[in-house]
């Protein structure tokens, strides 16, 4: 029998589900990972936490299935979305925590891009209003913050745009 693997990677835990061909949830594993708050309105995930606890509750789910990978026919994933982690291309190591969603350390960065009248040409472009949920100034935030960050970013062949408006 083929199943299909859900991961679920979420704000607090990651989950895995083992669903069978009729829709029916066979098994379930949950583990939660830790929530780092560096400063009032920061909220951080250590990105190989996360990776070690959506691996590990894949295995356990697989496991109470009594399944094993070959028995997996697919994979469906959801995950945070707006939570940036930016890695090493060279080392395969995240830079830096991952600067999740509610986090909220652009704004003053937002504000400049709003004052500065980009929020038109940034709507147009990419259908977003300017806010610090979304990943883009979280991800510019890590390059300039997080010391060779940049560095590493050019030797990855990697380009974004200027760190500040204008």
């Amino acid at each position: 029998m083929k199943y299909l693997l859900a991961l679920d990677q979420g704000t607090t835990s990651s989950r895995a589900l083992v669903v069978d061909h009729d829709g029916k949830v066979v098994a379930v594993a949950q583990k939660e990972f830790t929530q780092i708050f560096p400063q009032p309105g920061w909220v951080e995930h250590d990105p190989k936490e996360i990776w070690a606890s959506q691996i590990g509750v894949a295995a356990d789910a697989l496991s109470r299935a009594g399944a094993s990978a070959k028995d997996v026919a697919a994979i469906g994933i959801t995950n945070q979305r707006e939570t940036a982690v930016v890695w090493d291309r060279k080392t395969g190591e995240p830079i830096h925590n991952a600067i999740v969603w509610q986090d909220r350390r652009t704004a003053p960065f937002c504000d400049k891009l709003r004052a500065a009248g980009h929020a038109k040409v940034i709507q147009e472009k990419s259908g977003l209003v300017i806010d610090a949920y979304f990943s883009g100034t979280k991800v510019n935030w890590l390059l300039d913050n997080v010391p060779g960050a940049r560095e590493k970013q050019i030797a990855a062949n990697w380009h974004s745009a200027p760190s500040t408006p204008g």
